[in-house]
């Protein structure tokens, strides 16, 4: 879709956010991952706002069972608005309702969980014909210039889906997809011959790995289709990658910024200690007890 002056706008995200969060039972039994809070803003809100600040404008949430609290969490709430306005705590009210109006949200059911190729599949048509970014519900990047931002610039300058990227050690590499590059790599923003799915030790056929941020022409759900599933039967979006970059350009950029796997506990309790380092009502304490804990 053009603007006036003849760039693409890519105006949708997809966040697929149907899975379970296994790993962080029993906090999950009933409570969706996502909404698991870093200091006083859940997850999702953090990636919500990293796509409003590049310019999204509609959201598209692929859930599951036990995900209503997302919807909830981003929906009008006039009693609670009500409340805060009661009891005048207006700052309360102000952000309450910024909430409410970031962007436009759609919710897209997956009822089974096949792959995380097959969530993005659910987001077709709502999509529709025209590029969309792509981000998981559990990855928390912070940059001066907007992650998916950073990939929206790549695909104005190339007119071909993008992959964020950034460098790992090679004795991480095995906990990644790993890009393979197309050739010799030149700069922050290169073409890609494929994603390799955690790699065994010294296979990685590059040191850049994939970290869930995505730029994609409408053409990957073409792809997708194309996939072959798993035994399992679950389609996968590196499978789709790979059919795609044989046939028309792929490219990973280089992304600049700090990234936080929260999916992971160990990367979920260093970004709380990060952003509550940043807050001003508690970075003093924070920081001595950090210093000194007893």
């Amino acid at each position: 879709m053009p603007t006036q002056k003849g760039r693409v706008k890519i105006r949708k995200a997809v966040l697929p956010v149907a899975g379970f969060g296994t790993r962080f039972l029993p906090a999950t039994i009933a409570q969706p991952k996502e909404m698991l809070p870093i200091v006083d803003k859940p997850i999702i809100q953090y990636i919500v706002e990293e796509m409003v600040a590049a310019g999204i404008e509609e959201i598209i949430f692929i859930t599951g069972r036990n995900k209503r609290a997302i919807e909830d969490h981003f929906d009008y709430s006039g009693e609670l608005e009500q409340l805060l306005r009661d009891n005048d705590k207006l700052d309360q009210l102000k952000e309450v309702h910024r909430i409410s109006r970031l962007a436009k949200f759609v919710y897209v059911r997956q009822q089974k969980m096949l792959g995380n190729g097959h969530a993005l599949l659910m987001a077709r048509e709502v999509v529709g014909d025209e590029p969309f970014a792509m981000a998981f519900g559990d990855d928390v990047m912070e940059a001066r210039r907007p992650a998916i931002g950073q990939l929206i610039d790549a695909y104005r300058r190339r007119h071909g889906s993008i992959i964020g990227t950034m460098p790992v050690s090679p004795e991480a590499a095995h906990r990644y997809g790993i890009i393979k590059p197309a050739g010799r790599i030149v700069g922050k923003n290169f073409r890609v011959a494929g994603v390799v799915e955690k790699p065994k030790s010294g296979t990685a056929p590059s040191r850049f790995a994939v970290y869930g941020r995505y730029v994609f022409s409408p053409k990957i759900f073409h792809y997708l289709e194309k996939a072959k599933p798993s035994l399992n039967g679950e389609i996968f979006i590196a499978d789709a990658v790979n059919l795609m970059a044989r046939r028309e350009p792929v490219y990973a950029q280089q992304m600049i910024g700090r990234y936080f796997d929260c999916g992971s506990k160990t990367e979920y309790i260093k970004a709380n200690i990060h952003f509550a380092l940043q807050h001003r009502d508690i970075q003093k304490e924070i920081r001595s007890f950090i210093r000194k804990p007893y």
